[in-house]
């Protein structure tokens, strides 16, 4: 007697971390669900942070999405809203074990109802710190230190807009201003501008190749090159802390102190894994979102295929852990103290365009105050295109 066969699409984004664990869980699920086949198709990096998810959702069941989408998501319906199709008793678990605000980030408030969870926090990430033991033995530890180590031409992070954004938002919310507070902009014009001058001067210490540097480019870089041996901030990558993945194997931890005792606040970043309300068979679809995001898979299958799991329970995991120099373990505290980006609807226009101009500014100067006014020019527009 033959059974109807199951057959789901899903997206994700192009490297080890990101297609690597999909195949595998999409894998071993079809092994124990015979009838059932789930393949991943992939997109460059810098796809998965444009790429609206409104048109994939129409093309595929199951997507990897980025958490400034919730609030988009949310407002057009387009992913299933997983409060209502999962079990309390689960998604307390994964609140109760986030790593950092990762499970809250694609929960979506809505009045007089409650959030709109669009997606399971499968992945965490926030910049962290990175180095080359055999090239730089002890790591600066504050933010003198890092211009000390800059000046003598071993420092590399990442510069491209998005990057460049997400390190503005980094010292601000270091210096007690969050960028964003309940969605409305709060940088001062002198906290601002005390900001964008930091950044350049670092830029300014560091080979201008890193202005088309994602966080990937900047770790391919470190682990193949002798000229660097420190990347001070950038979304962390566990995959270059394993043996045998890159040319030469980094250590990761947590970052410079930037006055005593205050170290840098990173912004959130991570990846959920979200399923299209066009879906027509979402009974397999939840149930291999449950299984993927599940404790037991997240500390298994999914971080030895590379992946960077999104259960706290992974992450404090001693196997885990020493297969991975510690990355976890080491880069905890950045996870649990980071700063959550906006995720209102309109946000990504701001997001999209913000960090052209601070980029510009660390590489060539100019009026700290024009470029806080584009940025907020930019705050106004987005709150229109919601």
């Amino acid at each position: 007697m033959s059974t109807e066969s199951i057959h789901l699409k899903g997206i994700t984004w192009n490297h080890t971390r990101g297609y690597l664990p999909m195949v595998a869980t999409a894998q071993r699920y079809a092994e124990t669900h015979p009838g059932v086949e789930i393949t991943w198709e992939k997109r460059s990096l810098q796809a998965f942070a444009d790429h609206d998810i409104r048109e994939l959702a129409l093309k595929y069941d199951l997507l990897v999405i980025d958490h400034p989408w919730a609030g988009a998501a949310a407002s057009s319906g387009i992913l299933l809203p997983l409060q209502d199709h999962l079990p309390a008793d689960f998604l307390a678990d994964q609140a109760a074990n986030s790593v950092g605000a990762s499970h809250h980030s694609y929960a979506f408030e809505q009045p007089d109802s409650q959030p709109y969870q669009t997606a399971l926090a499968i992945d965490a990430a926030t910049p962290v710190a990175a180095y080359r033991p055999d090239l730089l033995p002890q790591p600066p530890q504050t933010w003198q230190d890092l211009l000390a180590l800059a000046r003598q031409g071993l420092v590399a992070f990442a510069g491209i807009p998005i990057d460049s954004l997400m390190s503005f938002y980094m010292l601000c919310s270091t210096l007690g201003q969050d960028p964003f507070v309940q969605d409305e902009w709060r940088v001062s014009t002198a906290l601002g501008s005390q900001v964008l001058e930091m950044l350049r001067e670092l830029a300014s210490l560091v080979t201008p190749e890193i202005f088309a540097w994602n966080p990937i480019k900047v770790y391919e870089a470190l682990t193949s090159r002798q000229d660097l041996a420190y990347c001070p901030f950038a979304y962390g990558y566990s995959n270059y802390a394993r043996p045998g993945y890159a040319a030469h194997q980094l250590e990761f931890g947590d970052l410079v102190e930037l006055t005593p005792g205050a170290r840098l606040r990173t912004t959130l970043g991570g990846t959920g894994l979200a399923i299209s309300s066009a879906c027509t068979q979402l009974s397999t679809a939840l149930d291999y979102a449950r299984f993927t995001a599940s404790q037991a898979c997240q500390r298994g299958l999914f971080a030895e295929s590379g992946g960077q799991p999104g259960h706290r329970q992974a992450w404090l995991d001693p196997e885990v852990n020493r297969r991975s120099s510690n990355y976890f373990i080491n880069t905890l505290p950045a996870l649990d103290r980071s700063y959550l980006r906006p995720r209102y609807p309109g946000y990504l226009h701001f997001q999209d365009h913000a960090g052209d101009h601070v980029r510009a500014y660390m590489l060539n100067g100019g009026s700290p105050t024009e470029t806080l006014n584009a940025m907020q020019k930019l705050v106004n527009e987005s709150r229109k295109a919601q």
